[in-house]
């Protein structure tokens, strides 16, 4: 059976465009969708005493925002089994729990009550740099959401752990019938004698030789199991993060990893993904990679 897709949903803005890009998502890979809303109302309520029959105003506005959400699903795309789950619990946590039997989380960018100029929500972070499964954080303008732009764009780093991250952008690409851009930044370190430029020229020829090499390691078994999905490869000298932020806007989707070491608590993201989900212009999927 099919692993679901899990979205957080609050019935904010934000979690009803994470409803409507999961929706598609499903509909891509064939698989049904979990809408979660959690919500404390259940344990707080336990400890107090009953005086009524009634049902809270906290009780009344969970069934709401999850029906709501499931109707839109539905409206949205017939075909995708939608189903919706109240959860007793803190938003993170819930999601968390559900990332172990998901195909991926999907969260919008901030929540309600949350700041509207805040770039990227504390849920949303929280989730995107503990989760064991793959986390898609939808954000940018319409026509990225929207995959009008036919590109997946996945960011390369050390290639004997970024095969996780490549499989799930080879998918993404070939489920949407798109191309695949797949990126690996390269630096002259700051040391770099400027008084020598042969010497210069040649450090950074070879560099920028390696870093094409690992990028070709990193994408072979992926392109040779999937030889339809059309891949181009491009070497950028830069910050990674300011190298990956630049292909954002004519993307529909960006990939990359976030390593996860084990016995380590707190959040694990790295300066790569953290600029992504903050300042990103089409959604970004973070692929935890274990250490």
């Amino acid at each position: 059976m099919e692993l679901p897709l899990v979205v957080g949903v609050d019935g904010s803005d934000s979690s009803l465009l994470a409803v409507d890009w999961a929706v598609d998502e499903a509909a891509r890979h064939g698989l049904p969708l979990r809408l979660v809303h959690a919500s404390l109302w259940e344990r707080y309520e336990a400890l107090q005493p009953s005086f009524g029959t009634g049902r809270t105003a906290e009780e009344v506005m969970a069934q709401h925002i999850i029906a709501s959400c499931v109707e839109r699903a539905q409206l949205r795309n017939p075909e995708v089994k939608a189903s919706g789950e109240i959860l007793a619990d803190d938003a993170v946590s819930a999601l968390l729990r559900a990332g172990p039997e998901a195909f991926a989380l999907v969260t919008g960018v901030r929540g309600r009550g949350e700041i509207a100029g805040l770039l990227l929500g504390s849920v949303s972070l929280a989730v995107a740099a503990r989760a064991v499964c793959p986390v898609v954080v939808v954000r940018g303008a319409e026509r990225n959401r929207q995959g009008a732009l036919g590109r997946v764009v996945v960011g390369i780093g050390d290639p004997s752990g970024s095969a996780g991250v490549v499989r799930f952008a080879v998918r993404e690409a070939e489920a949407r019938g798109c191309d695949l851009s797949a990126v690996r930044a390269w630096r002259t370190p700051a040391g770099e004698p400027v008084d020598h430029m042969l010497i210069a020229d040649d450090a950074a020829r070879l560099r920028e030789e390696r870093a094409s090499a690992w990028l070709d390691e990193a994408l072979r078994d992926a392109v040779r199991e999937h030889p339809q999905v059309h891949v181009l490869r491009r070497v950028v000298e830069g910050p990674a993060h300011r190298v990956l932020l630049d292909t954002t806007a004519e993307a529909d989707l960006i990939v990359v990893g976030a390593l996860r070491r084990h016995g380590r608590f707190g959040l694990q993201l790295g300066r790569v993904a953290h600029a992504l989900l903050h300042h990103s212009e089409c959604p970004v999927a973070v692929v935890p990679q274990p250490v």
